[in-house]
């Protein structure tokens, strides 16, 4: 039984966006607007339905929902809210108790507002119960208006209102929870004779006022709730404004950061205490950070697992992975798919990608180490090349347990190094070299005496012609 249906409006065109994508999938801390609402939904109402009404770019929206439990209706034309609840009410189940009516583009209603709505308009035994916010500047939003036991009459919108109404500042953001009988029946009387020529799903509070029908109201407590987003502008504010939300949470929590304006953390980052992080530092997507780290300055992590007292500075973090007490930085990057085992050291200007490294294995500068798989206690010298492309195919180099690859080495791939295994500084290795032997790949060195006396005179004697 589907005690809820969640109608989503998403089919507007987001003229004032200025993108050739739909204004609902635009990005506030890395995570498209819409699923703030359409996860906080999932997380806190299990036997609920959500509708999502879509029209203009309707397939972004559908690909930024795709593998959710959600419904689509579709509203070829945009003609006004009503309109797009018209378009939906045959999606909502015979058993729900409540309809509510919510926006993509104000993605910030959290759970225990609607629970309280709903909690409202039963207690009530009304029709429709509708959120309000108290602007002290609610200047271009519709004003309500109630009597004088708290029950709303109508919205007074602000081009019609009177000197008197413009002074109320309790105003209508459009969050509606209606029973679904109620809802059903409105729609079918609500017309479109207006300027405008378009459905209102405002005018439903006078019709069902006119039939005796009850509309109550409920304040929201915090009014960035319902803070709609239509312009890149108002997309900032919004961004800004969660920034520092999430860094008072991680605050709270007990992780200290030296300037919190300048740290961006994504919403489903996980940060232990006693972790510090430093200014310009971005943790994105569903990073994972353990306890009495030291994370930045300027460090840039996404969708990475680090554990407990590593240091990441200047560097560069994607999609991997590293245990505890490991150093990357400054200046390293770990691309996707990187294992670092506890211990290990990732200096600067080192890249790592698709590779697996051992326990207190160290690589302390200038090397690539590329689609390897690389024991513990092993020591990359400055230079190591990791040769793991042919031209065709990616191969692996396998280097096993306290092996010790000289500086400006290369290693050309598919290789094995065994364990203990020494390579002498400048060698290319391109066979196996087996365990405890010692492998030289280099030219053995020439000396030409007198060389560079003889070159000097023969351009002299050249420019003297």
């Amino acid at each position: 039984m589907k005690r809820q249906t969640f109608i989503v409006l998403a089919a507007g065109e987001g003229k004032r966006m200025k993108s050739k994508y739909s204004k609902v999938v635009q990005k506030i801390m890395g995570k498209p607007m819409i699923l703030y609402l359409i996860d906080e939904i999932e997380k806190n109402f299990e036997d609920s339905e959500i509708v999502v009404v879509v029209g203009n770019k309707k397939e972004d929206v559908r690909k930024v929902l795709e593998g959710r439990n959600v419904k689509f209706a579709y509203q070829e034309k945009q003609l006004g809210t009503a309109h797009a609840v018209m378009c939906a009410i045959d999606m909502v189940s015979k058993q729900a108790e409540d309809v509510f009516v919510l926006y993509g583009d104000a993605p910030f209603i959290k759970a225990d507002t609607l629970k309280r709505i709903s909690e409202k308009r039963k207690k009530e035994n009304a029709s429709l119960c509708l959120l309000t916010a108290i602007f002290e500047n609610p200047y271009g939003y519709g004003r309500i208006i109630s009597d004088e036991n708290g029950n709303v009459l109508k919205i007074v919108e602000e081009k019609d209102a009177t000197d008197e109404q413009k002074q109320i500042k309790e105003i209508n953001p459009g969050f509606y929870c209606f029973a679904r009988d109620a809802l059903k029946d409105v729609l079918a009387k609500i017309d479109n004779n207006n300027s405008q020529h378009e459905y209102y799903l405002t005018d439903s509070i006078e019709i069902l006022n006119k039939e005796g029908k009850k509309v109550v109201k409920i304040a929201c407590d915090d009014n960035f709730e319902v803070m709609g987003i239509n312009s890149r502008y108002e997309l900032f504010l919004a961004e800004q404004e969660l920034k520092i939300r999430i860094n008072k949470k991680h605050l709270a929590e007990g992780v200290q950061m030296i300037d919190m304006y300048s740290v961006y953390i994504h919403p489903d980052v996980q940060i232990g205490k006693d972790t510090v992080i430093y200014p310009g530092t971005f943790i994105l997507g569903n990073t994972t950070i353990g306890e009495e780290c030291v994370i930045g300055p300027n460090s840039y992590i996404v969708n990475s697992k680090i554990g407990n007292k590593c240091y990441v500075w200047f560097s560069v973090i994607e999609d991997s992975e590293i245990k505890d007490n490991v150093k990357v930085g400054p200046y390293a990057h770990l691309r996707p798919n990187s294992f670092l085992e506890e211990g290990v050291k990732i200096g600067n200007f080192v890249e790592v990608k698709n590779s697996k490294v051992g326990r207190n294995t160290k690589s302390a500068h200038l090397t690539y180490i590329g689609d390897a798989d690389i024991g513990e206690n092993v020591n990359l010298g400055c230079g190591t090349i990791f040769v793991n492309y042919d031209g065709y195919k990616k191969h692996r180099t396998v280097v096993e347990d306290n092996a010790f690859i000289g500086c400006n080495s290369n290693l050309i791939a598919p290789v094995k190094i065994g364990k203990n295994a020494y390579i002498a500084a400048g060698s290319t290795i391109t066979d196996d070299v087996p365990a405890d032997a010692l492998a030289i790949a280099r030219e053995r060195q020439t000396i030409k005496e007198g060389w560079v006396l003889r070159r000097k005179q023969m351009y002299e004697g050249n420019n003297n012609k």
